[in-house]
């Protein structure tokens, strides 16, 4: 995938603004900065998680994938139809499904989940934008927090445009996640 700039996440941000009708074309916007949280069923992974978040809007669907790289993943996905303005400069995205995953040997085993909970995201600044999404599904919390770390007047598609993907974990211990 390719890492896009701020103006690419204005446009799906855009997108999610604009309705459900719009929201039908589908758009993936990936973007690259710092994931400041990451808690999957109650399991803090934020030390495992990858500094890439995908976000997509496709058949009336928003969706925030995160990922570590232990081989969790964690979406958050809502109608697009439910966005809403809360205030001039911030957007909340109700989450009605939370997708857990794993990857293993045969692929990514993928376990969604009837949930209530919302992304909050604010409408990009030169530098940063932030995406807040926390839900709860079956007794369990889920939430993931991310900053972008787009360049002003970068360009889509060329380098530095939302900082460089990192193909490294983070430092510190590569062990499995703790509790």
């Amino acid at each position: 995938m390719t890492t896009l700039s701020r103006a690419p996440l204005l446009a799906l941000l855009g997108l999610l603004a604009a309705g459900p009708a719009t929201a039908q074309q589908g758009a993936e916007v990936t973007m690259t900065g710092r994931c400041e949280r990451l808690v999957i069923g109650g399991l803090d992974v934020t030390q495992n998680c990858k500094e890439q978040l995908v976000n997509t809007v496709s058949r009336g669907r928003t969706t925030f994938d995160f990922a570590a790289w232990d081989g969790q993943t964690l979406s958050f996905s809502g109608s697009g139809a439910q966005h809403e303005q809360t205030e001039e400069t911030e957007q909340l995205q109700p989450i009605s499904l939370v997708v857990a995953g794993m990857k293993n040997k045969e692929g990514i085993v993928r376990s969604p989940t009837p949930a209530v909970g919302a992304c909050k995201f604010s409408r990009p600044e030169p530098g940063k934008t932030m995406i807040a999404c926390e839900a709860n599904a079956q007794g369990k919390t889920y939430a993931g927090v991310f900053v972008t770390d787009a360049k002003p007047g970068a360009e889509p598609g060329k380098e530095g445009a939302a900082g460089p993907a990192k193909d490294a974990p983070k430092e510190g211990p590569a062990s499995a996640p703790k509790p």
